[in-house]
């Protein structure tokens, strides 16, 4: 099941009311990303997704979207829900050691 498809089941189970979500041909192409940062303060949390070349010392922020903490929360356990059912049926996903961008940017590491 789909992210938005489980928000709006939950939504739909809370309200009691039918919510329709309309997924544009644009949007549901979906926005490649290869790096995520993530900051927070006591009111959002911000999601920056930017795609990182290699051998381009420069990169964009491809999409970013901006979340209540609540929200941010039931982000995080649709998300781990997901992974868990992803794992049981194609196995463990490995992650590498020591992530680091693919070149310096001569800056901090972000994580993902």
């Amino acid at each position: 099941m789909r992210l938005y498809e489980l928000i709006a089941q939950k939504m739909e189970n809370q309200n009691n009311n039918q919510l329709n979500i309309e997924l544009t041909e644009e949007i549901a192409e979906g926005i490649y990303s290869n790096l995520a940062i993530i900051t927070h303060s006591n009111a959002e949390f911000v999601v920056d997704f930017v795609k990182v070349m290699p051998g381009v010392p420069k990169a964009r922020v491809k999409s970013r979207i901006v979340l209540t903490p609540q929200h941010a929360k039931r982000l995080l356990s649709a998300l781990a829900d997901n992974v868990q059912k992803y794992e049981a049926v194609h196995g463990t996903i490995k992650q590498s050691e020591g992530m680091s961008l693919p070149m310096n940017f001569g800056g901090p590491t972000a994580q993902a």
